[in-house]
């Protein structure tokens, strides 16, 4: 016995990992255990830490989702009360739409062919092809042919402008604004030449005024003449409410623009002297081009 524990003396002064240098690394077990130790001691600060951070969490999250979402939620109040509580004025303008389309669609007895007003659809349409683009435009240059006068060639030259200066003005206003019918029907071949494609303004309204302003300023006619025209110009924008193509609103604008439309050919007419030289350019009778 003695001599084996002075033999294990000896092996464990001449073992190396028994020197003050390696003493380390023959107390795995020590130092695990402490540094399990100290993470354990660590383990519930930091799990503390983290719990204290997650409960502050949501109150950073929420006041930055109030504070991101604030001007939104602003917006949308502020839309939600125009909506729920809407101006005076919206009011207005969306009952007066709807007190002309409901007075338009009644007035609409020539619409269907077979309406109420199936019997006058013949008559109503006849009047509003009085007042079409095309009956205007031909006559007009019929009448240019024909006439012999510079006074007349003058007028009907100024007229000619007018009407294109009417076609073009209000084309580009119902392709602006886009609006359809009362009775949504598709325009007819004669419309479709015309550009008369939608329903504000009313063409034939803008053109009949237009023109019965001019025939009356410009040509002496007796007093039921007169009449008759202011007349014609009113029926032929109402045969356009009876057929189901315009609104009364549509008809009103018209009227108005054909009072526009006529005063500006009256600030730009055009003297004698430049219509004759147009109407060498249109029959290509003009002196410097041959």
């Amino acid at each position: 016995m003695p001599g084996n524990q002075a033999r294990s003396r000896a092996r464990d002064r001449n073992n190396v990992l028994n020197r003050p240098e390696f003493l380390s690394l023959n107390q795995p077990p020590r130092r695990e255990q402490g540094a399990g130790e100290g993470r354990g001691s660590g383990g519930p600060r930091r799990a503390a830490f983290r719990q204290h951070s997650q409960q502050e969490d949501p109150g950073v999250r929420g006041s930055r989702d109030s504070s991101e979402g604030a001007s939104g939620s602003e917006g949308a109040v502020k839309e939600d009360c125009m909506q729920l509580n809407p101006s005076f004025r919206g009011i207005a303008i969306n009952s007066l739409l709807a007190i002309d389309i409901s007075l338009s669609k009644r007035l609409g007895i020539c619409a269907r062919a077979h309406g109420s007003g199936a019997p006058l659809r013949s008559m109503v349409s006849l009047l509003a092809l009085t007042g079409h683009a095309f009956t205007w435009f031909f006559g007009t240059l019929i009448c240019l042919w024909r006439s012999n006068t510079l006074a007349g060639q003058e007028v009907l030259v100024n007229l000619l402008l007018a009407l294109i200066l009417d076609l073009m003005t209000v084309a580009g206003m119902q392709k602006l604004v886009k609006r359809r019918g009362p009775w949504d029907y598709p325009p007819g071949i004669l419309d479709i030449i015309a550009m008369d494609l939608y329903s504000f303004p009313a063409a034939h309204a803008s053109r009949a005024v237009m023109v019965s302003k001019f025939l009356l300023n410009h040509l002496v006619l007796a007093v039921p003449l007169r009449i008759l025209l202011y007349l014609w110009a009113l029926l032929v924008g109402i045969s356009r409410v009876l057929l189901g193509k315009h609104h009364l609103s549509d008809v009103g604008c018209g009227f108005a623009l054909g009072f526009l439309h006529f005063s500006l050919v009256e600030s730009v007419w055009l003297d004698s002297a430049t219509c004759q030289t147009l109407i060498s350019i249109g029959t290509l009778r003009w002196a410097p081009l041959l």
